[in-house]
Formats: C-alpha cells, sequence, structure tokens
C-alpha cells in the first residue's frame, strides 16, 4: 500500500545515523582544510614545476592571449599532466564543458592505448598509457545532441570541445580509488559558434576587460606608481538550495521529474516563527556538508560560510570571491559535488528555485565586482567617495548599464523554475533597479546638484567616521564600540551595492552564473565604452583627463542614471507605479522575458561588444524559450499522472469509507450526518478536481499539434500554469481532508522534519 510505504520511509528517516566521513588527520588530530586545499587541481605552481621553463613561459603567454600554443608544447603539458593524475589514480580524461542547459558535460577517455610492433615477423601488441598535446587541446562531442537553437541539425553533428587555457585542470576522485582527469573546455560548433555558457562568457570579460583598462589609461597619468596592467572581473555566489531525506523524495514523482512539488499544502508550522535562519544545523546535513566542504577543498573551491536558510529544510553555502571564470567553474563543481555527496549521506539535494510552494525558494546571489592586477577594487568607494572619481566613474557606468540594459538582465535570470520564487516576498520582483545607500545617494545627489555633500542627510557621524563605516556604540560597558558599514542592506532589491560590490539577487538556484554574469560585463562594457568617449572629449590633447574632465563627465551620467536608483521597498505597490513613471520594464513572465534578448538596443550591443553573433543570440532566445514550454508542459503531464493515478484514488477510496460508514450507522440506527456532511464536502472538489484534470488533457493534446515555440511557450505561461494552478488547489484540499493513512505521497510535514 502506498500509505504503508510512505510510513516506513518516515520511521525509517528518522532511525538513519549520520554517515561517519574520516577527514584527514595527523596524530589523532584532524588537520585544517587549507592543507588538502587544491590537492587535486593541476595548478600553475605545479605546472611551473613540472614544466621546463621555455614551456612554461609559453603556455603563459598563450593563456594570456598573446601567443598561440604549438604542438611541442601542447605536448610537452599534456605529458606533465598524464603523470600527475596518474600519480593519482586517474584512468580516464574528459574535455568538461558547459553545454546550454544549465549543467555541465563530460566524456570519459581512457588512458590506455594498444601499441603493435613485430618482432620476428610477429605482431607484438603492448598495452600503454598515452596522453597527446592534440588530445588535450580539443575533442569532438556531438553537436547535433545538445542545445543548439537551429544552428546545429542532426545531419550536422560535429562539435569542437576546445582547452580552457585559463582554468586549471583537475581530477575527481572516481570509484574504487580510480579518479578521471577533468579539463576545462569551450565547446563550440564545426563553422565556429558559441554552443555552451563559456565561451560567451570569455568573450564578454575580454571585452569588459579591454575597455576598463582604456577607462584607466584615460584617467590615469603615466606616471603614476601601482598603475594597473590588467583589469578582471570578481564574482562570489551564495548557493542556496534545500535538503531533503532521499527515500522521501523518491515517493514523490514531482520532486524525482519535475524538481518542484505540483501538489501539496504547507503544515501548520513551517517558517513563519522565524527560526530556521541561523540556527543548529541537523546533524545529518552537517555531516554531509562537512564532506562536501573536504572534497570542495582539494577541488580547490573556497568555501567559506554555510548556515540554515529561511525556510525549512533550505541552508546556504557561499565561497571566497574568486576571478569570475574560476567562480563559475567552483559553483558548477559545487553543485555537483552536493548531488554526489548527498546521495552517500541518504540525501537528496534540491537546486529548484521553488520545491516548494509557500515558503521561500532558492536563489543564486552573484556578488560581482571589477579588479585590478595591483589589488585594487575598482568599486570600493574609500573613506571618501565624493572624490574617489574612479570609482564614481565605474560606479555610473554600471548604473548606466542597468539603466539601459534592466530587461537583459532580467532576461539574463529568466526561467520557468525561477519564475515562481521572483517577487514572492523572498527574491526581488521583476522590476530591475539599483540600490546604493543612503551616503551613496546623497553623494551623487550632491555632485549632480555642485554642492558640498550633506553627511548629516546620509546619517554619517562625521566624529567617528572610519575607513568604510562609522562607530556603533552598543551601549553595554563590556561590549566594545563596533564600525557599522557605511550603508544598510536592502534585500528586496534585485541589484544592490554592498559596500564594495554590486550583488545580483535575482539569479535562480539552480542556473549557472555565466550566462547572467555574461549579459552583465557585456552592459557594463557597452556603458564604459560610452564614457570613455566623453572623457576623451573632455581631455582633449591632454595626457589624460583631469580631476575636472572627470567630474563633468561623472556628473552627466549622475544625471542620466537617476531613475534607476531606489532607496525603497521594491515589493510595495507605490514602487510598482513609479517604476512605470520612469520607464522602467515591469517582466514577470519567462517568455516576455526571453523577447528582451532580441530588443534591438540589446542585440545590437551583445554584437557590437562581440559577444554574440547574430545566430548565437537568436539560438539562445530559441533555446530558453523550449526550455521553457518542455519543462511547463512536463510539469502537466506529470500533474495529471500524479492526479489520475493517485490523488484520485485515495479521495475514491475516503469516499467509499465515507459511504459504507454512514450506511452502516443508518442500519443500526446511529446518526450518520457526520459521515455525510464531510462526503458532501469532499465530493464538489472531487468532481471540480476530475473536470479540470481532463481540461488540462485535452488542452495538452492540442498544444501537442503546436510547431510554434514561441505561441507555445506563451500558451504554457497563460493557458497550462493557470490550470496547473486551479488543479493544485483542489488537490491540496484532498490532503487537508482524506484520511492520512490513505494518502499516498510525503505531505510537507515529512519533507520538512526528517533530516
Amino acid at each position: 500500500m502506498a500509505h504503508q510505504a510512505r510510513l516506513n520511509t518516515v520511521v525509517e528517516s528518522l532511525t538513519k545515523a549520520p554517515r561517519y566521513v574520516e577527514f584527514p588527520s595527523k596524530g589523532g588530530q584532524v588537520r585544517p582544510l587549507s592543507e588538502n586545499f587544491g590537492k587535486n587541481v593541476f595548478t600553475r605552481t605545479e605546472m611551473a614545476n613540472m614544466l621546463p621553463k621555455p614551456v612554461y613561459k609559453i603556455f603563459v603567454e598563450t593563456m594570456k592571449g598573446k601567443k598561440t600554443m604549438d604542438r611541442a608544447t601542447a605536448d610537452a603539458i599534456a605529458h606533465a599532466v598524464k603523470v600527475w593524475a596518474i600519480e593519482r589514480g586517474a584512468t580516464h580524461f574528459t574535455h568538461w564543458f558547459q553545454p546550454l542547459n544549465d549543467g555541465t558535460a563530460e566524456k570519459h577517455d581512457s588512458f590506455l592505448t594498444l601499441k603493435s610492433s613485430f618482432v620476428d615477423g610477429s605482431e607484438v601488441v603492448t598495452a600503454i598509457d598515452t596522453f597527446s598535446g592534440s588530445q588535450l587541446l580539443q575533442s569532438e562531442p556531438d553537436a547535433s545532441s545538445f542545445p543548439s537553437g537551429g544552428m546545429r541539425t542532426t545531419f550536422e553533428a560535429r562539435g569542437y570541445t576546445v582547452w580552457d587555457t585559463k582554468s586549471p585542470m583537475f581530477i575527481q576522485e572516481g570509484p574504487h580509488g580510480t579518479s578521471i582527469l577533468y579539463i576545462p573546455s569551450v565547446f563550440i560548433s564545426y563553422n565556429g559558434e558559441a554552443l555552451d555558457e563559456k565561451s560567451v562568457l570569455l568573450r564578454s570579460c575580454e571585452a569588459l576587460e579591454k575597455v576598463s583598462m582604456e577607462v584607466l589609461n584615460t584617467i590615469t597619468p603615466k606616471e603614476e606608481e601601482n598603475r594597473a596592467n590588467l583589469v578582471y572581473t570578481t564574482l562570489g555566489t551564495e548557493q542556496e538550495y534545500f535538503l531533503i531525506d532521499r527515500a522521501l523524495y523518491t515517493l514523490r514523482p514531482d520532486l524525482k521529474i519535475a524538481g518542484r512539488t505540483l501538489i501539496g499544502g504547507l503544515p501548520p508550522r513551517h517558517q513563519q516563527l522565524e527560526d530556521h535562519y541561523f540556527g543548529k544545523i541537523p546533524t545529518r546535513v552537517l555531516s554531509a556538508i562537512s564532506e562536501c566542504e573536504l572534497e570542495l577543498a582539494k577541488l580547490g573551491v573556497p568555501i567559506k560560510t554555510r548556515h540554515n536558510e529561511v525556510a525549512p529544510a533550505q541552508f546556504e553555502v557561499a565561497p571566497i570571491f574568486e576571478d569570475v571564470l574560476s567562480a563559475v567553474d567552483h559553483n558548477l563543481l559545487t553543485m555537483d559535488v552536493f548531488h554526489r555527496v548527498a546521495h552517500r549521506h541518504k540525501l537528496k539535494v534540491l537546486f529548484h528555485e521553488k520545491p516548494f510552494r509557500g515558503v521561500n525558494g532558492s536563489g543564486k546571489h552573484c556578488n560581482w565586482s571589477l579588479s585590478t592586477d595591483t589589488g585594487d577594487n575598482l568599486l570600493d568607494p574609500s573613506s571618501t567617495p565624493e572624490t574617489n572619481h574612479r570609482f564614481l566613474i565605474f560606479l555610473v557606468a554600471v548604473l548606466k548599464a542597468v539603466l539601459d540594459h534592466g530587461d537583459l538582465l532580467r532576461a539574463g535570470v529568466a526561467s520557468a523554475s525561477n519564475d515562481h520564487r521572483l517577487g514572492a516576498q523572498e527574491a526581488p520582483p521583476g522590476i530591475i533597479s539599483v540600490f546604493l545607500g543612503s551616503q551613496l545617494t546623497e553623494v551623487l545627489n550632491a555632485i549632480e546638484e555642485n554642492r558640498p555633500v550633506n553627511y548629516e542627510l546620509a546619517g554619517v557621524d562625521l566624529q567617528n567616521v572610519r575607513v568604510k563605516g562609522t562607530v556603533l556604540d552598543l551601549k553595554v560597558a563590556n561590549l566594545p564600540p563596533i564600525a557599522r558599514d557605511l550603508t544598510d542592506r536592502n534585500r528586496t532589491s534585485p541589484f544592490a551595492f554592498t559596500g564594495n560590490k554590486f550583488e545580483f539577487r535575482a539569479a535562480g538556484s539552480k542556473q549557472s552564473p555565466a550566462f547572467p554574469v555574461t549579459l552583465l560585463n557585456s552592459a557594463v562594457a557597452k556603458a564604459l565604452n560610452d564614457i570613455l568617449v566623453d572623457l576623451k572629449q573632455q581631455k582633449g590633447d591632454k595626457p589624460f583627463a583631469s580631476e575636472e574632465d572627470q567630474l563633468a563627465v561623472i556628473r552627466k551620467y549622475i544625471a542620466i542614471t537617476k531613475n534607476v536608483r531606489f532607496e525603497g521597498d521594491n515589493y510595495s505597490d507605490e514602487w510598482v507605479q513609479e517604476a512605470a513613471k520612469r520607464g522602467l520594464a515591469n517582466i514577470t513572465k519567462s517568455p516576455e522575458a526571453f523577447g528582451r534578448l532580441l530588443r534591438s538596443e540589446n542585440a545590437e550591443m551583445l554584437k557590437e561588444m562581440g559577444v554574440f553573433s547574430d545566430a548565437e543570440l537568436h539560438s539562445r532566445y530559441h533555446i530558453l524559450t523550449e526550455k521553457y514550454a518542455k519543462e511547463v508542459l512536463i510539469e502537466a503531464q506529470t500533474m495529471i499522472t500524479m492526479v489520475i493515478q493517485q490523488v484520485l484514488p485515495a479521495a475514491y477510496q475516503y469516499r467509499h469509507d465515507l459511504a459504507e460508514s454512514a450506511s452502516f450507522m443508518k442500519n443500526i440506527g446511529v446518526e450518520a450526518s457526520p459521515e455525510v456532511d464531510l462526503l458532501n464536502e469532499l465530493t464538489p472538489v472531487v468532481a471540480s478536481l476530475q473536470k479540470d484534470i481532463a481540461a488540462l488533457k485535452y488542452l495538452l493534446v492540442d498544444l501537442n499539434k503546436e510547431s510554434d515555440i514561441v505561441k507555445l511557450a506563451d500558451a504554457c505561461c497563460n493557458q497550462v500554469l493557470p490550470k496547473m494552478e486551479a488543479i493544485r488547489e483542489f488537490a491540496d484540499k484532498l490532503e487537508r481532508n482524506v484520511a492520512d493513512k490513505l494518502w499516498p505521497f510525503p505531505k510537507y510535514t515529512e519533507l520538512f522534519l526528517n533530516i
């Protein structure tokens, strides 16, 4: 019986002991993670030690884009990494890449090969391990079997993975003490179009780095010490997720197929007491996270924090910020490791943005900034931002990027799953605006109005100013004063300045951060290009733009970008009305967001920056639209199956039991109104559920005939999802009223608490 399986699983989940993992130790003392950090990574240091100096020099020049790697250099690197990997148990290698499905892909090839020779006229076959430079540089997966948005067809199958020299190779530990060598790669078609997330991310980084250096060279005297030679993008990705018991997960077809619960109501207690956030991490969960941290440390992934999130069974990890290429690779590795390690602990990790209706969903907050090779953060305002013109130039560039291409940033986080989270009082709404905080707002206003900064308006105590903050007196004798940041946090803002970086809070938890960051990089590069034109015009024939020149340009862009700044509650109805007056788009549904990729201003910018070709951009639009439609249709089919095969039979059985009980009561002369009343309450719910399920089935039959993917996505958004919501309401009423012994699925109460 379904209920008995559910009951047995619930009881079993309560008796599972945490998995024991033996951490590296010495003399009985567990060693710090730092001693194992990067042990499975073929680092630059490792390469320098193992390669001849001329070979290593050529590699560095290749990585910087100043040289093309020759065959001899590739062979030397391949030999070195093969020796390094085999010493660590590697039997196979794989080109690891990021196709357009928010995941990663890999095909394992063995180092094993056969060498033939002839001895005394007979062939002798010898088994050897080989790995050549050509094998390192590229491989050839089937390009027609990955999303391509029409750029590849079934008979145009050739595609290439190409080693990304900027991303270090690493090994992943496999079964039986073996391991696999991973070669981070880009994935391109036979004609050179990008079929992956990384190629366009690399292009956007190059575009942004190039114009950033041009801006710095325009405003910086050549003789200045500590002059930057390189600008690079930094990223920190906070990763939210749910962990539930794996056995209970297997009894939920919706979680297994769609990643979220399509039916199910909240228990009496969930997150309303606000007692889960930063609470004690459950023992089984802490055991799993600790093992994940160990695995990730070996892979050079610097996980810094872990904690309970707001919703029951929800958690978060966050890394130390890195250059954006490493950060994206490491985030995808983090998700992969959590999947694998959770299974070892008989847990299931859920990265869906909204696996449980009624409680907070999960995001992937992208903390983005720009740094130089001299260690400067270009978005660090310093203690006097009003005179830090370099910071202000890059700040207004970001503001202009969001103003001009906010709808593009919204498209970058759009998906069928993220739509359930955005604007739901736990995530930013579909209006992309920027929060700066009171101090920076006053600084920009003062510059625009050509007046001194009034720090009292910004709430800054000039008597107690410290670098980057003020002193906060706790008024308790044994507690020391603490440094207070100059800006508060605005958790409702989709794009908030948080001290020395911007936090793009709208990204979805299961998506790769590569795409939204690619769009952000591109938009900022375009804004800096526009600012650079003005700076050059202001400086004229002078060797560099003076402080007055810079201030004039800054003042211009402060005025231009004022409409995108908002310091209040992004969830309020007043903001929706005010945003409309300011001309800011309010995009609540993904199909509309996808269309903004092709808006002329966005498309031209992306092509001008050299990030997307026209074909690549249209393919991305097609892929996102098609994926949206497919995900909604999969959910609808799953819901139909669950309701017809399990929910309705449970309701029928309960109605039958009630009818039998009522009949028996009448036969023995006992009042049967309790049973009859409940029957009368259930009957219209069952009838309505049957009617709506039938209507959904017929709708899907019609939609299966629709060949226009855009029309199909619109129908899924505006017809299928509303019907599914109506069906869920009836199914959830039955869950609340049908006898628990008949209900086939684990309920939220069990899913939340049995970890």
